[in-house]
């Protein structure tokens, strides 16, 4: 892991496990394969980053499931998939403070799907795949439709191997609102071959992964070439999982790290100081890899856990990470491209969506491609639409907007801007906000609607020039995006989810006028059935009685008629 350099830069960790017949650098890859890894990284803020990435191979011919899972496979034969990409995230991913990670995803739960140009109805088989995945990894998948799917017309181009790119058989959904907890993740550890009972996924617990300040887990499955010529292909899944450890909370007010805090892969190993301006890292690595990575270059030191030496004699390995000094007393680096967005306006009528585009490279200027999804009850109106960069108007170089029909779609805008070298660029659309029926409210419509965030793509420009890659001696982490220029490097960065207020009737209304209507109708009805059903009855008074004889005794005696 690590990117130490001279000048002490924040370090990564990288922990690499290797199963099956192959090693890593082979030429060769076997049949099935799989391989494993871990990657901790400290943060500027002084967090810890941990990504795990599972990696497993599966050759389609062949009728057996070893190491792929069963589920997906027959999930890839019967929809004719070419592609799926599935996560769910809870949290966001703070890039200004941060950094760039590896792989981000937006908050909540997040499906896009190619399929083959075989399929002749894609809404039909994107209705029955997110049913089916909802089932499998225990999500409210299935509340996908067409009111919250899109087809993109440029961005989400297939990460493996593609014959065609035409979108109409792209999918792209966004749950903003879903919530990721526990039950998503233990059918996602069943996908992995040995489940959470050896290797890496041994670390993987619940009460840990939770108790941290962003859990995303996600699902790729693509298809990749199996040697250098792709003179065959295999079946990929890549199973990323990322979380940020805040240092400070789960270390009892220390910012020190160590992987026991995780789960140690068993008991500690002798602490051996490493030099560094920084941070400390015990045990020294024996071996190190260097390469450039998110446009910049660095240092990582590799444990390979079936490496005998790594493995001390109780067979285990604690990795501890000791900062020398506190980290919050620098600055933290700032990336290059990272974006904000936010709603304004006042009342619940109007209102305006604005997307800040920051690039903050001194010299260098690069294109965007913003994809933002809007629920159909913002309408919005694009004759409103407009995008500053340094107080002047910036014209997209391509546009595609797809208007919203109520209750059928949503909107989708698609954009490729240019950004100026050091500036923030705006863009800003106003909507108006509809009145739902009153079934069409949530259970707590005074909470808010969520609306998708927006989706960034880029190529932003690289610090240092990059090697060619071979991908498969490079790390996992390393290889998830193709690249095709060696002086930038691809990514794709999300925007904070909107939590929009709309004009919500009063629900108290109609418990105030049921109680009163209830209250009148027993008064009265109740009043008007006793008069109908009750019987009168006209009584005679009785003669005779004691009371009445003695009564009449006192009147005599003193002179007065008889009653």
């Amino acid at each position: 892991l690590a990117g130490a350099g001279p000048l002490g830069a924040p370090l990564s960790l990288l922990v690499l496990l290797l199963l099956g017949p192959g090693v890593w650098g082979q030429t060769e890859p076997p049949r099935d394969s799989l391989r494993e890894e871990l990657v901790i990284t400290p943060l500027p803020s002084g967090d810890v980053a941990a990504t795990f990435q599972f990696r497993t191979r599966w050759i389609r011919s062949l009728s057996h499931y070893r190491l792929f899972p069963k589920a997906l496979g027959q999930l890839i034969s019967k929809y004719s998939l070419r592609e799926l990409h599935l996560s769910l995230t809870q949290g966001f991913w703070r890039t200004r403070y941060w950094g760039t990670p590896f792989l981000q995803a937006p908050s909540g739960a997040e499906l896009w799907a190619w399929f083959q140009d075989t399929v002749t109805d894609v809404d039909k088989s994107w209705k029955e795949l997110s049913n089916v995945l909802s089932g499998i990894f225990c999500a409210s998948l299935n509340f996908i439709d067409s009111t919250n799917t899109v087809t993109p017309s440029a961005s989400f181009k297939p990460l493996g191997l593609a014959n065609g790119t035409d979108h109409s058989f792209l999918r792209y959904a966004v749950l903003p609102r879903e919530v990721v907890c526990t039950e998503n993740l233990t059918p996602w550890k069943k996908l992995l071959p040995c489940s959470s009972k050896a290797g890496l996924s041994v670390l993987l617990k619940a009460d840990r992964l939770f108790h941290t300040s962003y859990h995303s887990q996600a699902v790729h499955i693509r298809p990749v070439c199996r040697d250098a010529r792709c003179a065959s292909i295999s079946w990929e899944l890549r199973q990323t999982l990322s979380v940020v450890f805040d240092a400070f909370v789960t270390g009892q007010g220390k910012q020190d790290w160590s992987l026991f805090r995780i789960r140690s892969l068993c008991g500690p190993l002798p602490l051996c100081p490493q030099d560094n301006e920084t941070l400390e890292v015990y045990p020294p690595p024996l071996t190190t890899y260097q390469d450039v990575v998110l446009g910049t270059r660095k240092t990582y030191a590799v444990y390979d856990l079936l490496d005998t030496a790594v493995i001390n004699n109780s067979r285990s390995l604690n990795l501890q990470l000791k900062w020398k000094r506190p980290p919050g007393n620098e600055a933290p680096p700032t990336p290059f491209l990272y974006a904000q967005r936010y709603v304004s306006g006042y009342g619940l009528h109007n209102g305006e969506l604005s997307t800040l585009l920051y690039n903050t490279h001194p010299y260098r200027a690069f294109p965007v491609l913003l994809l933002d999804t809007v629920p159909w009850y913002l309408r919005l109106y694009v004759h409103t639409l407009t995008i500053t960069s340094k107080g002047k108007e910036n014209k997209p170089s391509y546009i595609h907007y797809q208007p919203a029909q109520d209750r059928m779609q949503p909107h989708l805008l698609e954009m490729l801007i240019q950004l100026p070298a050091s500036s923030v660029t705006k863009v800003s659309i106003q909507f108006e906000r509809a009145l739902l029926k009153w079934t069409e409210y949530t259970p707590d419509p005074n909470h808010g609607f969520y609306v998708s965030p927006s989706v960034l793509s880029a190529l932003v420009p690289s610090e240092v020039t990059a090697q060619p890659v071979d991908w498969e001696e490079s790390p996992l982490f390393n290889t998830l995006f193709p690249a095709s220029d060696s002086s930038s490097y691809f990514m794709r960065l999300y925007t904070e989810p909107l939590l929009v207020s709309l004009p919500t009737p009063d629900f108290s209304m109609p418990y105030n006028v049921i109680c009163l209507t209830c209250t009148v109708v027993a008064v009265c009805y109740g009043s008007f059935y006793n008069l109908l059903t009750r019987t009168f009855q006209i009584e005679e008074p009785s003669k005779g009685g004691l009371a009445r004889r003695l009564a009449n005794l006192i009147r005599r005696a003193r002179g007065v008629p008889p009653l």
